[in-house]
């Protein structure tokens, strides 16, 4: 019963990606469209979604894939786990390295760098303890990290500089190895904000527990929309006080972003396995099916167009393969804002192929 339940989840991590590629990819980025962007610091948009839902897919896949381990943590799922962790996250500093390799700059966290230690912590708590025990973890982690923000900056707790977040990743990375896309130094997938980020994960583990355990498809749903309203909810009255914030990932943002991926996945299993409309979802099976690699090679693809090819502009000038598509091929079809719309979701099109290739030829990439 579950496992055919799961095809709403591989939809839910294709959707993820096919979202993830729009917002990671547009043609140029003085020219997106606000709900394509990352909330500048407190808030939440719809790009905002795309993280903690793959973190929360990640939750429900781990309840299903550590249901054989049920006496504690094992030498072999200790080393398993440890094994995972490494490769996602060198993975993710060569992407922050290639092609430059500027050892002394390197920012050393990001996206996949957050996957790996976020996963590496919360199975050894899944392995080690039960349901009951994690929700228990749940609340003090959500609590506790309100609370370390709070007395890290009794002033202004939650600011753009100065919170706790920021002080720790400077004294631990240094600045020279922190992100700097905000507009200051500042790391979004920072060592201490990766604490809440645990709890989004076990937001996905209690749902698989809740899927495995439902007498049916419709008590699912049911369940997960009453979870996700009052999730929501939550999220929202106490957002008043401890504002939503991707970047400092706040226990607010947990429960906000948790509360909807908790509805969109009951959509999902009422849609097609209640309703039983099944056609649409095959492309976003074939982006769920390869998350890892196509995230990795998207990553690469862009480094590559944009640092190692060099095309001569009309007038001579030198300018990189990602801008000369923008600039010559999609500019002129849509213009500026649209015609960045249009490169996004070109390459979201071609990416799919890529999947669909490996899903056809049933290469599935996994670590």
């Amino acid at each position: 019963m579950a496992i055919q339940r799961l095809i709403a989840l591989d939809v839910l991590r294709g959707l993820t990606i096919a979202l993830m590629i729009m917002v990671n990819t547009p043609g140029s980025w003085s020219y997106v469209y606000p709900p394509l962007l990352h909330a500048k610091w407190h808030g939440c948009t719809p790009t905002d979604l795309v993280f903690p839902f793959f973190l929360f897919i990640v939750g429900v896949s781990m309840f299903y894939s550590f249901k054989k381990f049920d006496k504690g943590i094992s030498v072999t799922s200790f080393k398993k786990v440890i094994k995972r962790t490494l490769i996602i996250f060198l993975l993710g500093l060569f992407l922050n390295l290639f092609p430059k390799f500027d050892f002394e700059n390197v920012r050393i966290l990001g996206v996949l760098q957050r996957i790996a230690i976020v996963y590496g912590l919360t199975a050894l708590l899944c392995l080690q303890f039960n349901v009951k025990v994690l929700k228990y973890v749940f609340v003090s982690i959500l609590l506790g990290y309100w609370g370390l923000l709070y007395f890290g900056n009794p002033i202004d707790s939650f600011a753009e500089t100065g919170n706790l977040v920021q002080q720790l990743d400077f004294a631990i990375l240094g600045e020279n190895h922190m992100y700097k896309g905000l507009g200051f130094t500042f790391d979004p997938e920072g060592l201490l904000s990766s604490l809440p980020s645990i709890a989004t994960v076990l937001l996905g583990y209690f749902v698989g527990n809740i899927i495995e355990n439902s007498k049916n498809t419709l008590n699912t749903v049911k369940s997960l929309v009453v979870y996700g309203v009052i999730l929501t909810v939550i999220g929202l009255v106490w957002g008043t006080v401890f504002p939503i914030n991707k970047s400092l990932w706040t226990s607010t943002y947990v429960l906000y972003t948790g509360g909807l991926a908790l509805l969109f996945l009951a959509l999902l299993l009422w849609v097609i396995d209640v309703k039983g409309v099944r056609k649409w979802t095959r492309p976003f099976i074939h982006f769920g099916i390869n998350p890892l690699f196509i995230y990795m090679f998207s990553g690469l693809y862009v480094q590559i167009i944009i640092y190692l090819i060099k095309i001569k502009g009309d007038n001579g000038e030198t300018i990189s393969g990602y801008g000369y598509l923008y600039n010559h091929i999609f500019v002129p079809i849509a213009g500026n804002m649209n015609g960045s719309l249009l490169f996004a979701i070109t390459h979201i099109i071609f990416f799919w192929f890529l999947t669909y290739i490996l899903y056809k030829r049933k290469i599935f990439i996994k670590i």
